[in-house]
């Protein structure tokens, strides 16, 4: 059997990192073919096109770059290309993985994997990762999947999937839901089927649109939130409490930044979504919702920094970015029937 065509993109990050350099410590220093010849097994699973984005730790990715990695998997896949992979830090994984949803249009595989070990380290979770990356990327079962973290075997939907520990190769967890499917036996089992909305335009200076994220802990005033409109940002993520809530002399300020500009309710807590219509104390989030907050979701704050980046630099506003931000925040991680 021919093998299928897979994209593979090499981004940097640890999976990438060697040491010797006059710093210390690891840094990247392997180019995407260096890591695809560490791996002879790939050339049994995919026929692969290596393309080598840069060199650069997880942290230094930006929205620029997903909008640009995400140009390149559509226009392979418009080919006869059946999936890609995305090679990266884990610091960002779970950033790439829910951009990259957002924006490929195709019902191709599209999977982010890196590693948590170095690859001169002892149990270096690199080449495996790898394997299981371009074993789902290649896999007819992977259809319609949307784009995926792969990690430690496990397919996690890049809408849940998030980095929950430091040091961990099982580091990847989708809080909540758990993994969609499993690389067994170097066969992709899948478990759940996840509904797809359409893609998002690809904007044109993504990372032009300023965002600002805001965690409002214990006995905070909230007075950070007042200087937002003075430093450029277009938009506000605000980290609350619990559901969703807030300290009461912090509700006022909420109130008034959401009157110039769009603000989004996210919450610290690990799983869950934030409520709309239990709490009614001022500070709550059916109190927040009320003087002009849209409701988090499902998101981390995180994510819905980038999606509220993405739906401003699309020029949405008002209702309509509420009802494009509700859609992608509140999805269901398994279809029903109606």
């Amino acid at each position: 059997m021919t093998p299928r065509r897979v994209l593979l993109v090499s981004t940097g990050g640890t999976i990438t990192m060697t040491s010797g350099g006059p710093a210390g410590g690891i840094s990247p220093t392997l180019t995407g073919e260096d890591l695809v010849r560490a791996v002879p097994e790939l050339a049994r699973r995919a026929d692969l096109e290596v393309v080598s984005y840069s060199m650069m730790p997880g942290a230094s990715l930006s929205l620029g770059d997903l909008v640009r990695i995400a140009d390149l998997v559509d226009g392979r896949m418009a080919t006869d290309f059946m999936g890609a992979v995305v090679v990266q830090g884990t610091d960002t994984i779970e950033d790439t993985a829910f951009i990259l949803d957002m924006l490929v249009k195709s019902d191709n595989p599209v999977v982010v994997t890196g590693a948590m070990r170095g690859p001169a380290a002892p149990g270096a979770d690199g080449p495996a990762n790898l394997l299981a990356a371009v074993t789902v990327a290649s896999s007819t079962a992977s259809a319609g999947l949307g784009a995926v973290a792969v990690l430690n075997d496990e397919i996690h939907a890049g809408s849940r999937v998030q980095k929950s520990h430091t040091a961990l190769p099982s580091a990847f967890t989708s809080p909540g839901f758990g993994p969609f499917g499993r690389v067994i036996e170097g066969r992709v089992h899948r478990y759940a089927r996840l509904p797809r909305l359409q893609a998002l335009a690809r904007p044109a200076d993504a990372d032009a649109t300023g965002v600002a994220l805001v965690t409002i802990p214990l006995g905070d005033d909230g007075r950070l939130l007042d200087a937002l409109p003075g430093l450029g940002y277009r938009g506000a993520v605000i980290e609350a409490m619990g559901a969703g809530h807030l300290p009461a002399r912090v509700a006022d300020k909420v109130e008034a930044l959401a009157a110039v500009m769009p603000v989004v309710l996210s919450t610290r807590v690990q799983a869950g979504p934030v409520f709309q219509g239990t709490y009614g104390f001022k500070g709550s989030e059916m109190d927040l919702i009320a003087r002009g907050a849209i409701p988090g979701g499902y998101l981390t704050a995180g994510k819905a920094c980038l999606l509220l980046r993405l739906l401003i630099a699309n020029g949405l506003s008002g209702d309509a970015l509420r009802d494009a931000f509700h859609a992608r925040s509140n999805t269901p991680l398994v279809e029903t029937p109606d």
